[in-house]
């Protein structure tokens, strides 16, 4: 039977990658998705999970409590109320699950979080998503790519704020989940917050988790005034009118140039779902994305 399992810092917390080294598979991840769900099916999940669904106290009875959770996070992905069984464990990761036709689902869930409840919910997050995506028949071929995809997914559908939430160092914990960088969490849940109008901050009770978010946050509105889009600040259109004027552009730059004369088109990524988008040159435009449907204004 296929099984998942979490990455899990708990135990070196202090090595914890930061930056934004994954963020090309991060936005071929958002792409997968708004093909697979489609834009109608992404705007289905608006409305992250709320984190009184997913608190949980000392006071609980511990299989119950997961139980409740879990079947919290079951409806929030709208996935067919299957059991979910879940259980506590000595392993080396910090989750796993099976992978199985159903009707239930096996969760097993690091011994460690008996004592430390309140990110249950974010272990669960991603193991539930991992579910999700098996019924959705969405996958990578590579390990560490699913993963990755994983993290994405339940960060774009309103999940992942428990996943960079559960990044905190304090006298009793020490740990970070997932296979995203803690920034890389920020952005995709940057991304999320453009689209919906929704401010994750609030629920952060991690001070790490909400620097996180800010540089990611920042990351994420600087890609979206990227040229050609209309946005873009003087400096930008400045480099990229330059670019323009001799074919070809900087390595580092977000657009590339084909062809020349009338044919001449710039190729960039929607800001949104980061299909490739194509225009021609020296033009004022409004285009729409073919996958996401957003509107772009353009100064191409």
């Amino acid at each position: 039977m296929p099984n998942d399992r979490a990455a899990d810092g708990a135990d070196g917390a202090d090595d914890v990658v930061h930056g934004f080294p994954h963020l090309s598979t991060v936005r071929t991840c958002v792409t997968a998705l708004y093909r697979r769900l489609s834009t109608d099916g992404v705007r289905r999940y608006a409305t992250s999970v709320p984190p009184a669904d997913v608190a949980f106290g000392d006071e609980e009875d511990l299989h119950l409590g997961a139980q409740r959770v879990a079947r919290a996070l079951v409806h929030h992905l709208g996935l067919p109320e299957a059991r979910m069984v879940v259980s506590f464990r000595e392993m080396e990761h910090a989750a796993s699950v099976e992978l199985t036709a159903g009707p239930e689902y096996f969760v097993e869930l690091n011994d460690r979080f008996r004592r430390h409840r309140r990110d249950v919910g974010a272990a669960l997050a991603h193991e539930i998503t991992h579910v999700f995506l098996h019924r959705l028949d969405l996958g990578f071929p590579g390990t560490r790519e699913n993963e990755i995809l994983t993290d994405v997914v339940t960060s774009y559908l309103g999940a992942g704020w428990l996943l960079l939430d559960a990044f905190r160092r304090d006298a009793v914990s020490n740990q970070k989940l997932g296979y995203l960088t803690p920034e890389e969490f920020g952005y995709v849940l940057a991304e999320r917050a453009a689209l919906f109008g929704e401010d994750p901050s609030p629920w952060f009770t991690s001070p790490h988790a909400y620097e996180a978010w800010t540089r990611g946050r920042e990351e994420a509105a600087r890609h979206a005034r990227r040229p050609p889009l209309a946005a873009a600040g003087w400096a930008a259109r400045h480099r990229y009118a330059k670019d323009r004027r001799y074919g070809r552009a900087a390595a580092d730059a977000a657009y590339a140039f084909e062809g020349t004369g009338a044919s001449a088109r710039v190729a960039f990524p929607c800001p949104v779902c980061h299909q490739r988008l194509r225009l021609p040159t020296g033009r004022s435009v409004r285009a729409r994305c073919g996958v996401c449907g957003t509107v772009l204004d353009c100064a191409t």
